[in-house]
């Protein structure tokens, strides 16, 4: 039995943290390293692993899902809908200022208000993907198209049926996998952000409707 066909799907937990976290930033360190890293301090995974554990908003482990191969999370991603976008923003705020303190979460927030100029939160119907990422031993095995699979389910039982994701310029793995899955580019934002931890590439944007 192949490795995807055995990969299972749950909701994620706060004690996913040392397996998630680094799946998660796997789907696009420049960006994560560019808005969360600062010098002197811990990467960006430092803060992703403060989110995740306290469960809220976007990086929370109450937005993923991950795929459990031999009891070991091998993937994880996040669907979610426009509706999250205010206690999202709210969260992450909150989150920011407790992990970075008064100091630096003004330029933490202003990077991040920066990247969505190049990805953009999602609106209207759509149902956007984020945060996609396969163990790298295992990519090239079908979990990136089962965990794809796994959240376009759960947005089905939602009544969704517009999928959107954006993929950077510079991954055309990524790109390739999501365009044999159906998803078709439907724009591209180009990118000058960048500092001493990161650059951000452009973004193409890219969307698929179920049947």
């Amino acid at each position: 039995m192949s490795a995807s066909a055995r990969v299972r799907f749950r909701s994620a937990t706060a004690e996913d943290v040392e397996r998630a976290v680094p799946l998660m930033h796997s789907s696009g360190p420049p960006a994560f390293d560019y808005v969360f890293s600062l010098p002197g301090r811990e990467g960006a995974q430092a803060f992703l692993r403060y989110a995740f554990v306290d469960g809220a908003g976007e990086f929370g482990w109450r937005n993923h899902r991950v795929g459990v191969l031999n009891g070991r999370v091998v993937a994880v991603g996040a669907g979610f809908g426009a509706e999250t976008h205010w206690s999202f923003t709210l969260a992450a705020a909150r989150q920011i200022l407790g992990y970075y303190g008064l100091r630096h979460a003004a330029g933490v927030i202003a990077r991040g208000l920066r990247v969505e100029s190049v990805i953009p939160p999602p609106s209207g119907d759509m149902h956007y993907l984020a945060h996609l990422g396969v163990a790298p031993e295992l990519r090239g095995q079908g979990i990136g198209r089962a965990l794809i699979d796994h959240l376009v389910s759960e947005a089905g039982r939602l009544g969704r049926r517009r999928m959107v994701l954006d993929v950077a310029t510079s991954n055309p793995r990524a790109e390739a996998l999501y365009a044999r899955y159906g998803f078709g580019v439907t724009g591209e934002r180009t990118s000058a952000l960048a500092n001493a931890q990161g650059s951000v590439p452009g973004h193409r944007r890219m969307e698929w409707r179920a049947p």
